[in-house]
């Protein structure tokens, strides 16, 4: 691989709400996906908390492949709660 590529394996499934983000990252960890954990995000310029994002992170799926493999399959479940996935790099 040359130095300038980069493999994306991981993604974060970034959503408005704490209860959706723990309720989901539950029921990735589930089905086995792994390491599903939640993480509060302030965005840089935001003052208040209330305007936080909830990440969940996931670096790999149930099937042992990477969770980039299956971006379309978590975006779809990100727009359920009003939310959306981005690569962890």
């Amino acid at each position: 691989m040359a130095a300038t590529e980069s493999t994306v394996d991981g993604m974060l499934i970034v959503l408005p709400d704490r209860e959706d983000a723990e309720q989901l990252a539950a029921s990735l960890a589930d089905q086995g996906w792994l390491p599903c954990a939640v993480h509060k995000e302030l965005l840089a310029g935001e003052d208040d908390a209330e305007d936080a994002d909830w990440l969940v992170e996931l670096a790999t799926a149930p099937d042992g492949t990477p969770a980039a493999a299956h971006e379309e399959y978590l975006a779809g479940l990100a727009e359920t709660a009003d939310g959306f996935v981005t690569s962890i790099n």
